[in-house]
C-alpha cells in the first residue's frame, strides 16, 4: 500500500514537493513544483524505486549557490518528514 505526502519547500525556487511512498519506504513517485523543471524531473526519475533512506543519505545537505539548502536537500528533508508520518 502507498501513501501520499505534500510539503512546502523552504529556501528554494521550488515551492512544494509531492511524495508517494510504499509501506516498505520505497519511493513510488516524487514531483517538485517550481524550480528547474528538467533537472527536477530527472532527479524524480532517478529516485523512483529507491528506498527513501538511501535518497536522504545521498541528497541531504546539498546546497545551491550561497543558499544553505537546495531542491535535492528539500526533497531529503521532506522524505524525512514523510517517513516520520508513516
Amino acid at each position: 500500500m502507498s501513501k501520499s505526502f505534500s510539503y512546502p519547500n523552504k529556501g528554494t525556487c521550488s515551492k512544494e514537493t509531492h511524495i508517494v511512498l510504499n509501506d516498505d519506504h520505497t519511493i513510488e513517485s516524487i514531483e517538485v513544483v517550481g524550480g528547474c523543471n528538467g533537472n527536477l524531473k530527472g532527479i524524480s526519475r532517478l529516485l523512483k524505486g529507491m528506498k527513501a533512506e538511501d535518497a536522504i543519505a545521498r541528497m541531504e545537505g546539498t546546497t545551491c549557490g550561497p543558499r544553505p539548502t537546495s531542491c535535492p536537500d528539500q526533497i531529503a528533508q521532506n522524505l524525512k518528514r514523510a517517513l516520520a508520518e508513516l
